[in-house]
């Protein structure tokens, strides 16, 4: 597990901390599993004097499946490897970047000009 999430750490960009409404990288030692789950709640687990969080997600699969773990802060932002029922797990936010810029098309040449207000994309023709 430790190779992996070494290996993980290079190829994806994750967040320091989580918040609902993320993406989580979710990977298991047994089953070996490696999936995405969207976080939709933290709450604090009040039962305990330590900070833990109850940490609701869905496992984005069909059909999507409801799930709780119970972390501390580190395990769920990707800071520590952990384990439930001796098996090693890991979890941590990612970053996912929205409205990447597109590439911009290249104006014709001769006659036409390319006009831009906002987003819309004019084209005046002489």
């Amino acid at each position: 597990m430790d190779d992996l999430v070494a290996e993980l750490k290079e190829l994806m960009d994750f967040k320091e901390t989580v918040e609902v409404g993320d993406v989580a990288l979710v990977a298991s030692e047994d089953p070996k599993m490696l999936a995405f789950a969207v976080v939709t709640d933290i709450t604090r687990d009040s039962s305990r004097k330590a900070e833990w969080w109850h940490v609701s997600m869905q496992m984005l699969s069909v059909p999507l499946q409801p799930m709780t773990w119970t972390l501390r802060m580190p395990q769920m932002c990707g800071l520590e490897i952990f384990t439930m029922g001796g098996k090693k797990m890991y979890m941590a936010p990612v970053r996912i970047l929205y409205g990447a810029p597109r590439p911009q098309p290249v104006p014709e040449q001769g006659t036409t000009k390319t006009h831009t207000k906002g987003t819309a994309r004019l084209r005046v023709v002489k």
